[in-house]
């Protein structure tokens, strides 16, 4: 199970890259579960209080709407890592694997621009969100602290395809991810 576990969390990458690869791998997989199993015992929480005691949990809609912006946007690195982004590649799997491996450079380098730009905008947004000085009506928490996992999610997705573009510079096969190497669903593989 340890093994397996560290099998999970091992980068594809040599030296520094690779310690932040499977670094940012293992935050992902604590953020998405400790995510969820929240979501989960919060909304099982609310629904014994609402029929058992009759009463809801004030807080429980304004947790739940906090943690589906962190498992959207922690998943979003996640599915990178993962390949696991929906992608339409008929031209794509038409071209030999030297081209293929070129265009998924590129690919990854235009991805991982564009998440790096969309997090400018998440956080010039979240800025914005702080200066007015907006809360959750019921918890009275600031509605900016909601709001930031949106450019985290997008520099950690940013970060993985920047790696996954240098992965493809530097291997010979074509990578989806720096550890799925390119295929069809019966002969993709992890490594």
């Amino acid at each position: 199970m340890k093994d397996d576990l560290q099998d999970t969390h091992t980068s594809g990458l040599p030296g520094f890259l690779g310690v932040i690869d499977s670094g940012i791998s293992r935050i992902e997989s604590v953020i998405l579960a400790v995510g969820v199993l929240l979501m989960a015992v919060n909304t099982v929480a609310n629904v014994i209080g609402r029929f058992v005691f009759g009463e809801s949990l004030f807080f429980a809609e304004e947790v739940n709407r906090i943690l589906i912006v962190m498992i959207t946007f922690a998943g979003i690195g996640y599915a990178a890592r993962h390949g696991r982004h929906i992608r339409m590649s008929a031209l794509y799997d038409a071209l030999p694997t030297s081209a293929r491996r070129l265009l998924m450079i590129c690919i990854a380098f235009v991805t991982s621009g564009t998440m790096f730009f969309l997090c400018y905008y998440a956080f010039t947004y979240m800025q914005s969100i702080y200066n007015t000085g907006r809360v959750l009506p019921t918890m009275g928490i600031p509605l900016y602290l909601m709001y930031v996992w949106v450019p985290i999610g997008f520099a950690v997705t940013g970060i993985q395809y920047l790696l996954t573009g240098i992965k493809n510079i530097f291997s010979r096969d074509v990578y989806l991810s720096t550890h799925v190497v390119d295929g069809y669903e019966e002969t993709e593989t992890e490594v």
